[in-house]
């Protein structure tokens, strides 16, 4: 049995190496061109142009049997998959534009209608004495092991071309999924733009049908869209993040599926890039659940310890167990609850900042400066020297705060 480490470092065999190379290159086309229509809120979209494909894979087989070729010749299929596609993306657009059906309504007619005249399709095909052995139900959830070298270059050829097209349309594509309006009035046909958006959704979806399959190749130009807009707040950095965790996500799938030869490469991909997705979402370092129940409590011991140092300065007894604690480690609290010198001047320094931002909330009747205090925000952030000095002056010496 072939081991993991043997997989990843392309010691599995041939066709193993292939299909690893093959589905790296595919999951980071399909995680930077996803990325927009992520941005755009239109992945279902996708999943009608992926659905879309299917009669053109049967229509393209067809043909070139009734031509007299092979009717297994991969550019021929991919060639009809990308027409039919196309063809179900103008519908939705012709529908939403030309008529009161929302985009989602046209979508579930368009990927309904088409699927079902591919699952026709392929029925006819397998009733056709070379449609028997044909294989075309592959396309359905993707097969790997009769991945040639052939079908590898076509991945990588398709996908550099779909990511250059995608860092090339960066700026208008941003807009566009951010403000279409904004976009609009900046003089860019946002409808084109669209367009060119599920194109490059269209030539992903088509490269990946034998390697994932139509139905899968959907999470495949997602979840590394979503993945990535946990690591970063820049659009242009969740291109390449979405990227390099698309192709991650391929080529650790494809090794996995290497060595236990039974399962199949396209879900294991898929589950792959969720795994990622988990990892991210629990440990990002600023999005993240963990993250965000770190800033949490962070949060929750700013409140705490500005509340026990106005209870000092206002010589109130602290009950609560967190604030003592959080006041004894930091040494501004004995165990016996009595205030540290260090305890008390920071106590003097709190309650002065309370006076300092009412004498500043008089003076400066700007809501968008004096707005900025939430009781945590120091007083010196916000304020320069000269103007807390004046602050000062009306206030008066400062009080000393004794310990009981």
């Amino acid at each position: 049995m072939t081991s993991f480490f043997d997989a990843v470092t392309l010691q599995a065999g041939y066709n193993a190496a292939l299909v690893a190379i093959g589905a790296g290159l595919l999951g980071f086309a399909a995680g930077a061109s996803g990325t927009f229509l992520f941005l755009r809120k239109r992945a279902l979209v996708s999943d009608a142009v992926a659905h879309a494909t299917l009669p053109g894979v049967g229509l393209a087989f067809i043909m070139m049997v009734a031509l007299g070729g092979d009717g297994r010749n991969l550019l021929g299929l991919l060639a009809g998959s990308a027409a039919t596609a196309w063809l179900g993306l103008l519908m939705i657009e012709w529908i939403t534009r030309r008529t009161r059906l929302a985009e989602d309504a046209a979508i579930g007619a368009v990927l309904g209608v088409f699927f079902g005249v591919g699952i026709v399709l392929l029925t006819v095909v397998q009733t056709m004495s070379a449609g028997r052995q044909a294989g075309l139900e592959s396309f359905l959830l993707g097969a790997t092991a009769g991945m040639l070298r052939e079908d590898v270059i076509v991945i990588a050829i398709g996908g550099a071309l779909a990511v250059f097209a995608t860092w090339l349309m960066r700026r208008p594509l941003t807009l566009v999924s951010f403000d279409s309006e904004y976009a609009a009035a900046l003089g860019y046909d946002v409808r084109r733009i669209d367009l060119i958006m599920m194109g490059l959704v269209m030539a992903v979806t088509v490269i990946g049908l034998k390697l994932v399959g139509l139905i899968l190749i959907v999470a495949l130009l997602i979840i590394p869209a979503v993945t990535a807009r946990f690591w970063t707040e820049r659009s242009t950095h969740v291109i390449w993040i979405a990227g390099a965790l698309g192709g991650t996500a391929g080529y650790i799938g494809a090794a996995m599926s290497a060595t236990a030869p039974a399962l199949p490469t396209g879900p294991i991909i898929v589950l792959a890039s969720a795994a990622l997705f988990v990892i991210s979402l629990f440990f990002a370092p600023r999005r993240g659940v963990l993250a965000a129940i770190l800033r949490h409590r962070r949060f929750q011991a700013r409140v705490h310890r500005r509340q026990g140092l106005l209870a000092l300065a206002a010589r109130h007894p602290i009950h609560e167990a967190f604030t003592l604690r959080l006041l004894q480690s930091e040494g501004l609290v004995r165990r016996d609850g009595v205030p540290t010198p260090a305890g008390l001047a920071q106590a003097v320094k709190v309650a002065r900042d309370e006076s300092r931002w009412k004498i500043a909330r008089e003076i400066h009747q700007d809501a968008g400066l004096t707005g900025r205090y939430d009781g945590l925000t120091p007083i010196e952030e916000v304020f320069t020297p000269d103007e807390i000095a004046e602050f000062d002056h009306r206030l008066g010496p400062p009080r000393a705060v004794e310990a009981k």
